[in-house]
């Protein structure tokens, strides 16, 4: 089977025959990857349990690592979810569309194939123009986790999808780079206080101001066991290479990056703007942006690893930013993807 490229561009990202070509092929049961503001997904008729299954199938995903629920109304996350606490309306007007998604309990129409045997589903209202069209013109909410191989760094454009999946899906509708760059947070409001399960786009502290106090993870979840939203095993988000993090000042990266290369023939250096890199043929540098700028960090952290996996390292160096607003996010992936 060869993936469909649909490409969408500027003024046309919301093209309606190629929309409702994507579709029509989640409406018969295909899976197609798409844009949202975080990063692709890759998508299918959370409605049908033949279809989820296949996303299972394509990404070589484990079955106790359930998927997010995408709709595009607060009344569908009313439809397919119950017993929602008041918050749930407080952070719908606060955060949505974008990049937050609620753990609430699930209505019987939503498969225990899509929440990995759970009574909670993970579910969200994504901002991007394209998403939103599909979810509208499939008449379905879509269940879609970030559209890669299983474990791999997400795929922030559509040649990353086609790298991991050309020939397991239907089809790709291209719009680009996404504009965040790392998942949505998710926060379970079946916890009193509720329960950060994954930084994202929605900071802690930006949840606590709706919420009062918001908890973290206790201890990290094992694999194997059903988690109650996805990006929660320990080791994720990684790359082929070996991910080396240090303390997030010139002088440690200084040091790390000639450490690396005193112990790896090649390696990769996730470089902040103006911080020094040994001067060394066997090293590949992928200008990351400013440090302290952790949206732009964000935005290009998943393109990064991939470039310089790309490029045959054996090790990247990265420096780890603070668990403090969007940073923690980013603080979160490193420290998975650095796993053994």
């Amino acid at each position: 089977m060869l993936t469909q490229r649909l490409i969408l561009t500027g003024d046309e990202l919301d093209d309606a025959p190629l929309i409702e070509q994507a579709a029509a092929i989640i409406r018969a049961g295909g899976l197609v990857a798409f844009p949202t503001e975080t990063v692709y997904g890759l998508g299918a008729d959370a409605l049908n349990a033949e279809a989820v299954r296949r996303i299972y199938l394509a990404k070589e995903r484990p079955a106790w690592d359930p998927l997010i629920v995408h709709v595009d109304t607060p009344e569908a996350i009313y439809r397919y979810t119950r017993n929602q606490p008041p918050v749930t309306e407080r952070l719908i007007l606060a955060f949505t569309p974008g990049p937050l998604t609620l753990v609430l309990p699930k209505r019987e129409a939503i498969s225990d194939v899509v929440t990995a045997g759970r009574d909670t589903v993970a579910i969200r209202i994504p901002s991007h123009p394209v998403a939103r069209a599909l979810i509208r013109s499939s008449g379905t909410p879509i269940a879609a986790p970030s559209a890669n191989k299983f474990g791999r760094p997400s795929p922030t454009n559509a040649d990353h999808v086609l790298h991991d999946l050309n020939g397991a899906i239907e089809a790709v509708l291209d719009a680009g780079q996404t504009p965040m760059g790392v998942e949505s947070t998710v926060v379970d409001l079946t916890t009193q206080p509720p329960t950060l399960l994954r930084p994202g786009g929605v900071s802690k502290e930006a949840l606590e101001s709706v919420l009062g106090e918001v908890r973290l993870l206790s201890a990290p979840l094992e694999s194997g066991e059903a988690l109650p939203a996805p990006g929660l095993s320990l080791r994720h988000y990684a790359p082929h290479a070996r991910l080396l993090l240090c303390a997030p000042t010139p002088e440690a990266f200084y040091g790390a990056t000639k450490d690396a290369l005193s112990r790896y023939a090649f390696v990769g250096a996730m470089r902040p703007d103006g911080w020094r890199t040994p001067t060394e043929p066997r090293l590949r540098v992928f200008e990351w942006g400013a440090w302290g700028d952790w949206e732009q960090l964000a935005n290009r952290l998943f393109l990064g690893l991939r470039t310089l996996e790309k490029q045959q390292t054996h090790a990247i160096v990265c420096p780890l930013p603070p668990e403090e607003g969007l940073a923690r996010a980013l603080h979160d992936r490193l420290t998975r993807a650095a796993q053994d």
